[in-house]
C-alpha cells in the first residue's frame, strides 16, 4: 500500500490505541514530498524552527569542547559520529510544530515547550533511555576497539590522535573496525526510532509498540528507509563541518520532514 500524495491528518493523542498500527508501503516520492513539506514547515516558522537547530549546534560545540578540555581526545570521533543518532529525540519540538501547522492551529513558544516538557511523563522518556543506552554502547565499543588496535600508539592532543587514526596502518584498521561497529549500532538505533519518536508524541501507545512499528516500517521499506537514513547521515555530518552551525538549518528541516514521513509510513487511527 503506497501512501497518497497528501499527508493524512494526525490523530489526537487523548485516546489510547489498541493493537499494532498499520504500516504503509513507501516510495522515493514519499521522501521527496516529505522533504518538500518539511521545508515548507521550516519557512512557516523559521525563527522557532531555527532555535531548535541552534540549541542542538551549541550543545554539540560545548560537548566537543568539554571532551578536548578534559583531555578525552579519543572521544571526539565517536561523539561526532554518534551525535546525529540522538537527533530524533532532540526534534520532538519540531514534530509538535509540524503537527499543529498541519491542523492550522496557532501556537507560541509556551505551547511547544509545554508539550516537550510533558513528554517526560509519557513513553518518550523510555525512548530517551533506549537512545542514550545505545549511544553509551557505541562509546564503550569504540573505546574497546581503540585499546585493541592502537595500544602501541601514543598521542597527547587532538592533532596527534587524528594523525594516528588517519595516517598509520593501525589507525586504518581502527577506522575499518569502528566503521563496522558504528554502522551496526546506527542501523539498530535508526530502525527503532525513525518512526517511534514522532509516533509517541502523536499517539497514546507504549514505547515497545512504537519501536516495533518503527522496525516494521524499515523492514517493509528497506530501500526507501536506507535512502532516508543516508540523507540524514550525510546532511548531518556535512552540517557539523562548519563548527556545527549548519545544524541551525538542516536539523529543523530534517525534523519536520521526519514527521511528514511518519504520517505517510503509519496509517492514521480509524475514527
Amino acid at each position: 500500500m503506497t501512501s497518497s500524495g497528501s499527508d493524512p491528518a494526525p490523530s489526537d493523542h487523548a485516546t489510547p490505541q489498541q493493537g499494532m498500527p498499520e504500516v504503509n508501503g513507501l516510495t522515493a516520492d514519499d521522501i521527496r514530498a516529505s522533504l518538500k513539506a518539511g521545508f515548507a514547515d521550516f519557512l512557516a516558522r523559521p525563527m522557532m524552527s531555527g532555535f531548535f537547530g541552534l540549541f542542538y549546534a551549541v550543545f554539540g560545540i560545548l560537548f566537543v569542547w568539554c571532551l578536548v578540555w578534559l583531555g578525552a581526545v579519543w572521544m571526539v570521533i565517536p561523539a561526532a559520529i554518534g551525535f546525529p543518532l540522538v537527533a530524533p529525540f532532540a526534534a520532538a519540538g519540531l514534530y509538535e510544530m509540524s503537527r499543529r501547522l498541519a491542523r492550522g492551529e496557532e501556537f507560541g513558544w509556551s505551547d511547544i515547550l509545554n508539550v516537550m516538557s510533558s513528554q517526560s511523563r509519557r513513553e518518550m522518556g523510555w525512548m530517551a533511555f533506549v537512545t542514550l543506552f545505545i549511544f553509551w554502547v557505541w562509546f564503550y565499543q569504540f573505546r574497546t576497539v581503540l585499546v585493541i588496535t592502537l595500544q602501541d600508539s601514543s598521542f597527547s592532543d587532538l592533532d596527534g590522535f587524528l594523525n594516528t587514526v588517519f595516517f598509520t596502518p593501525e589507525g586504518w584498521i581502527f577506522l575499518a573496525i569502528g566503521a563496522c561497529v558504528g554502522a551496526l549500532l546506527s542501523a539498530v538505533l535508526f530502525s527503532v526510532t525513525v518512526v517511534a519518536m514522532p509516533m509517541l508524541l502523536d499517539r497514546e501507545v507504549d514505547f515497545i509498540t512504537a519501536m516495533l512499528t518503527s522496525v516494521r516500517v524499515v523492514r517493509e521499506n528497506p530501500v526507501v528507509m536506507l535512502g532516508w537514513a543516508a540523507i540524514i547521515l550525510v546532511t548531518m555530518l556535512l552540517s557539523m563541518v562548519p563548527a556545527f552551525l549548519g545544524l541551525i538549518f538542516t536539523l529543523p528541516i530534517l525534523g519536520h520532514t521526519t514527521w511528514h514521513l511518519y504520517l505517510r509510513a503509519v496509517s492514521p487511527v480509524e475514527g
